[in-house]
């Protein structure tokens, strides 16, 4: 079955075709282009929670880019980079608020029973697939290992 998110791109690329978006257009190619690669490359369909994780990489990539063009004062390369994040954005799911990705972290915390650094991994495991593509993992993991260290 094709994911829900894949769908909602598709259609998108074909508004945008009518409506003669073409730098949308562009950043919605790219994405699924992505997808194609990475199915054609593991011979796998993809599902929501992949297509998440794709998404959401691609997003960082992006938002990496844009702070490097800024620093070397290309605003005009940051702008495509902010442009190209805000159109990959709309097809994730709303970001949490740091409240939910603390309450979230405390959660997985006690369910696991962990208690010192050694724990991180489990914790990320069960927190990593609640947050895929709502909150950036770098910041998330950086909040756990905080709240491991208490």
């Amino acid at each position: 079955m094709m994911s829900e998110i894949k769908q909602a791109i598709t259609s998108a690329i074909k508004d945008a075709m009518r409506a003669k978006a073409k730098e949308r257009l562009s950043v919605l190619r790219m994405v699924t282009a992505e997808f194609k690669r990475i199915e054609v490359d593991e011979r796998i369909e993809l599902d929501d929670a992949r297509v998440l994780a794709v998404l959401d990489k691609m997003t960082k990539q992006r938002r990496d880019a844009a702070t490097q063009f800024t620093d070397a004062n290309r605003q005009d390369l940051a702008d495509i980079e902010n442009f190209e994040i805000e159109v990959i954005q709309a097809f994730l799911p709303q970001a949490l608020t740091e409240e939910e990705i603390h309450t979230l972290i405390r959660e997985a915390i006690a369910s696991t029973g962990a208690s010192n650094m050694g724990d991180m991994g489990k914790v990320m495991g069960i927190i990593k697939p609640r947050v895929q593509g709502r909150a950036d993992m770098g910041a998330v993991s950086k909040l756990i290992k905080a709240s491991l260290q208490g």
